[in-house]
């Protein structure tokens, strides 16, 4: 019990540092001038010309310094969590600095972005691979049962940086979205890595429970800085988070279930994250075959809009499903 009450506690840290973090970082980004410039096919989003962005640099402090501070014992995965979180982050602030001082929607190019992530995420699967409590292990899910895969887990664990982080990228088109389902997935993947502490991870290795400890207290931090990061980013947003926001968070999101050895849970927890991609990429390969779309519009939020959907509703039902389908694995989990 005394682990849920830390980790509450650490959820109040979390949401009462962003909350002091804000009003300073949202009025130097406004004297900056630094500010969103919109796609111009994007006709729902018109009105939204102008909204500061790079509002990512408030979670990016406020996450790593409590983070940094409450961390307990044995911690080196969730230290580990924060670099890669601030090294992803440093990623977004360049090209959401390049758009801010080209006044344009194209920062980093395409292969640009690929080559920076591509490089950080193969060094975090050699760190994977060659950790003591790591290696190539993976718990198969729904049968609290490991696997190893051995050198197997490098390309795995670089293909799952790749996707999540331009995942979370991706589904950041809407007030709020990215940050209300990195929280519902949060939420589902501490409880889902309490449930299986103890059993399918760490068994009787104290120093590797009291890492999955540490890793659960970042998620903890996290969740409470983006309910505060949500009340200025909720429609209407004052502030976006920016690829700042997005690509940090998509390291988190991907960090805490690599180091938790629950990667092959990603798919399931986040798969609001991963229809934004499928979306795109059939629409992309749909459109070079057929000249035709699937969708009016992709990610798939946006097809959603172009249907008449209010964006609110769509953020709201992203989460629920998120949390709901959470849920349902969570309880598998105990029962079976």
């Amino acid at each position: 019990m005394n682990e849920y009450v830390y980790l509450v506690e650490c959820f109040v840290w979390g949401f009462l540092v962003t909350l002091i973090v804000s009003p300073f970082v949202i009025s130097l980004i406004k004297r900056e001038k630094v500010k969103q410039v919109i796609l111009t096919y994007v006709e729902e989003h018109k009105g939204k010309a102008g909204t500061p962005t790079m509002g990512g640099i408030i979670f990016l402090i406020s996450i790593s310094l409590v983070s940094l501070i409450v961390l307990r014992d044995s911690s080196s995965l969730a230290k580990m969590t924060i670099y890669i979180f601030i090294a992803y982050g440093i990623v977004g602030f360049l090209d959401d600095f390049l758009k801010f001082k080209f006044n344009r929607n194209l920062g980093l190019r395409a292969y640009q972005k690929i080559i920076f992530q591509l490089a950080i995420s193969l060094l975090i699967g050699f760190y994977v691979y060659y950790n003591t409590s790591l290696g190539g292990e993976l718990v198969l899910p729904f049968s609290k049962k490991i696997i190893n895969i051995g050198w197997g887990i490098i390309p795995l664990v670089s293909l799952i940086y790749l996707a999540t982080t331009n995942s979370v990228n991706l589904t950041d088109g809407l007030d709020g979205l990215a940050g209300s389902t990195t929280f519902g997935y949060m939420l589902s993947l501490i409880s889902l890595i309490l449930v299986l502490m103890g059993t399918a991870l760490g068994g009787s290795n104290e120093t590797y429970i009291s890492e999955i400890q540490n890793l659960s207290t970042v998620g903890a931090v996290t969740m409470g800085a983006m309910l505060c990061f949500l009340a200025f980013n909720c429609f209407p947003a004052k502030i976006f988070m920016g690829d700042t926001g997005s690509l940090a968070l998509g390291s988190l999101v991907a960090s805490i279930a690599v180091f938790s050895k629950t990667s092959l849970y990603i798919p399931i927890l986040g798969i609001m994250f991963v229809l934004s991609s499928v979306s795109v990429i059939m629409q992309v390969a749909y459109y070079k075959l057929t000249k035709k779309r699937i969708f009016l519009m992709a990610p798939l939020h946006h097809h959603f809009q172009k249907k008449g959907v209010h964006e609110v509703r769509i953020t709201m039902c992203y989460t629920l499903a998120t949390v709901l389908i959470g849920a349902a694995v969570i309880i598998i989990n105990i029962l079976f």
